[in-house]
């Protein structure tokens, strides 16, 4: 990035300000009319106080907060961090790869002048990295593509700093502990919450959607008896074999609401494949989904051949809410990558379960699950985690790639977990106590917390899910999320293709003395 260029250079200027004292729905007003995503919050000396933006005008709205009574003061963000109007560009870069912000109020001493966005860093450092043809560019991005935007999405966001992540602008927490799996479904790949005539219609359609084409099912037996079978291999082969059963097309050659359609017939019967290949490969005869019962009591029925309880429905519930959507993950961004190339919804599914296999993405639940097992006892605990972390050993179930604080998925599955009740949960809940003390004791700093894994699987363990099963538990909800990421790439297309940083030996390198001697000695032999 052109060190020259200053924050001043491309930041929205004057900057948009409201007052401390206003209302969320004046401070939106105000937002909308200057067609911003952020404002600055000043006092009566104008002062620079606070931040707010849509987001958290939406987030407010999803903790149940009254736009028109509650003022800016109460949800803003407070002294926020400041870039300098003589700035470079990288360094406010930098500073947004830092702190995951999406927009820093820019100061000219002790006046705010402007508001820099993610988006203008983007977009210049898109601009300055188009280069002649042939010509390498000129910088890297972080490892892991870690704080890079790469796109727009609408589904929803993760906040890893503030230990908060949202489904269309409402708490995924609050949306878990107070809705059904059908109306969060319907609110990810729809748009909206439904009132009651659109929740019963969608999950009729939902319940229609569930039939298996009869290649499909007649497969099915097979894919289960393969060598090295594993349920999510299993998962991934049906899946695309069920794409092309369907005779679906190129996302590019159709409308978008036959996308949606698509969308949601895969959703619907990848637990009936899941289910289907986990007994066909037991020796146990498949089961029929009941209509009667939703998403999440048909596939804990299909599993056990019984009717579950409502507590263990319940449960697992909670957890496949929680699971739906979690910003751009890595099986996420494989499926919007498949998709902006045009290809079909199975294409993009199965490259989503490939990402999502791996045991630093999906693999973890049951790994968390068995470092309880071979901990044993609580008495035993602190010496076995000890051990590992001095070892350099990963302990699965804490610390996460984005958030630096709680995982608000962990704190309500401790909850349905202790709900649930048993030795396990009990145990559960006293090794972690131990981890964070042991963790905090012998890597200080490092902000490593219990992420979502840690109690998935004594939840899932406990409405009676096996181990095995516990990534591809977490694969059908999240087929909920893929779709919908799905559909919003497809409906504004483009090819995702990024430059590679080349470090190789220095072109162009010639052939060595006598390279292809033998080959020109054959051409004149024939």
């Amino acid at each position: 990035m052109t060190a020259s260029l200053t924050v001043a250079d491309v930041m929205h200027k004057p900057a948009v300000v409201v007052p401390t004292s206003i209302t969320l729905a004046e401070a939106s007003v105000i937002l909308d009319g200057a067609n911003v995503g952020a404002a600055a919050v000043l006092d009566p000396q104008g002062r620079l106080r606070g931040m707010i933006s849509e987001r958290d005008l939406l987030r407010s709205v999803g903790h149940g907060i009254d736009p028109a009574t509650a003022q800016v003061e109460e949800v803003m963000t407070k002294n926020p961090v400041t870039v300098s109007v003589s700035d470079t560009v990288e360094k406010g870069l930098e500073v947004f790869r830092e702190r995951r912000f999406r927009h820093l109020p820019v100061m000219d001493g002790e006046r705010v002048a402007g508001i820099l966005s993610i988006r203008h860093v983007v977009r210049v450092a898109h601009i300055e990295d188009v280069q002649p043809a042939g010509s390498a560019p000129p910088g890297l991005a972080p490892r892991g593509l870690e704080g890079v935007a790469v796109a727009e999405t609408s589904v929803g966001d993760v906040r890893g700093e503030e230990g908060f992540f949202h489904y269309r602008g409402y708490n995924a927490v609050e949306l878990a502990r107070r809705c059904s799996f059908e109306q969060v479904w319907h609110l990810l790949v729809e748009g909206e919450l439904p009132d009651d005539a659109q929740l019963k219609a969608f999950t009729k359609l939902a319940v229609e959607a569930r039939s298996l084409p009869d290649p499909v099912a007649d497969m099915l037996p097979r894919i289960a008896a393969l060598p090295g079978y594993t349920p999510l291999m299993a998962l991934r082969s049906a899946v695309s074999i069920a794409g092309a059963a369907l005779e679906q097309q190129p996302t590019l050659d159709i409308p978008a609401d036959e996308v949606r359609r698509e969308c949601l017939k895969m959703a619907s019967i990848v637990p009936v494949l899941l289910m289907r290949l986990h007994r066909h490969h037991l020796g146990l005869e498949p089961v029929e989904p009941d209509e009667d019962l939703g998403y999440v009591g048909a596939y804990i029925q299909m599993l056990t051949g019984e009717r579950p309880s409502q507590r263990a429905i319940r449960a697992l519930e909670q957890y496949l809410i929680l699971t739906m959507d979690h910003g751009f993950n890595s099986s996420t961004f494989t499926a919007r990558v498949i998709t902006s190339t045009g290809s079909d919804i199975g294409s993009a599914l199965t490259g989503a379960i490939g990402a999502l296999a791996g045991p630093l993405h999906g693999g973890a639940p049951s790994r968390a699950l068995a470092m309880l097992d071979a901990i044993g006892t609580p008495d035993k605990a602190e010496e076995y985690l000890r051990h590992e972390i001095s070892s350099g050993e990963r302990l699965m179930g804490f610390g996460h790639r984005v958030y630096k604080t709680d995982d608000p998925r962990s704190t309500l599955l401790r909850d349905v977990a202790i709900e649930l009740g048993g030795p396990q949960a009990e145990f559960a809940v006293q090794v972690e106590q131990t981890a964070l003390r042991v963790l905090n004791e012998l890597k200080p700093g490092r902000r490593l917390y219990t992420n979502v894994e840690f109690y998935a699987g004594v939840v899932m363990n406990s409405v009676g899910i096996p181990p095995d099963m516990f990534t591809p538990t977490f694969a059908s909800s999240r087929t909920v999320g893929w779709t919908a990421a799905i559909a919003e790439q497809a409906a504004n297309n483009r090819l995702i293709r990024p430059s590679a940083l080349y470090v190789g030996p220095q072109p162009p390198r010639p052939l060595p003395d006598g390279y292809g001697a033998a080959l020109k000695g054959a051409e004149l032999a024939r």
